[in-house]
């Protein structure tokens, strides 16, 4: 039904510097966040002293505040239609882009000078808000990201014909081919049943 092409790409930036970084490997995420998520599971045990069960409680809701800010920043940010030529541009850069050439296998995934920074701020948050729990949280939200980013690359370019995998593959491929303003969610649908963004 769909057809990939790992090579369909476009340049996006005048300066060399700029279009090297804006290319990403997709295992960057688990490479790069896979270990960090390790320490906050390691912190949560031996450092906060948190039961099993605590971990296991508070890694759940980090993953479950990562799928709503995916489908928030999906679709509001991603999906906001600015009208001014830098807002327009802004929007190409971010998002734009994947959807003019879904298939690019190099921009997929978010480029580490923006995802790190993004990090940093949310771990700062956390602390402040969720105290000894936070590295718990942190790891449940890490690990929502890194599946995010790795069952994105997945639906556009792996065959996935059974099961969930499947299914998830024709979801997100139908907010691409078919209709862009529904289907938001990508690592997981919920969000959309419950603000009912889901297709007809």
């Amino acid at each position: 039904m769909f057809v990939s092409n790992k090579n369909e790409t476009v340049r996006m930036f005048e300066s060399d510097f700029m279009e090297f970084f804006s290319h990403v490997h997709p295992a960057t995420p688990v490479v790069l966040y896979g270990p960090i998520i390790g320490l906050m599971l390691y912190l949560s045990f031996a450092q906060k002293k948190l039961s099993v069960i605590t971990v296991l409680l508070f890694f759940v809701v980090g993953v479950l505040i990562w799928t709503l800010l995916e489908y928030v920043i999906h679709r509001y940010v991603f999906h906001y239609e600015p009208k001014t030529r830098i807002g327009k541009m802004l929007h190409f850069i971010m998002h734009g882009v994947h959807h003019d050439y879904p298939n690019d296998a190099t921009r997929l995934v978010m480029p580490p000078i923006i995802s790190v920074p993004l990090a940093v701020v949310f771990y700062l948050v956390f602390v402040l808000t969720l105290d000894r729990f936070a590295p718990a949280t942190l790891a449940g939200f890490g690990f929502g990201y890194v599946c995010y980013d790795t069952i994105h690359y997945a639906t556009h370019h792996f065959g996935m014909k059974r099961g969930i995998w499947k299914w998830l593959k024709q979801y997100h491929l139908r907010h691409h081919y078919q209709d862009d303003q529904a289907g938001y969610g990508v690592s997981s649908p919920l969000w959309d049943y419950v603000f009912k963004t889901t297709r007809k």
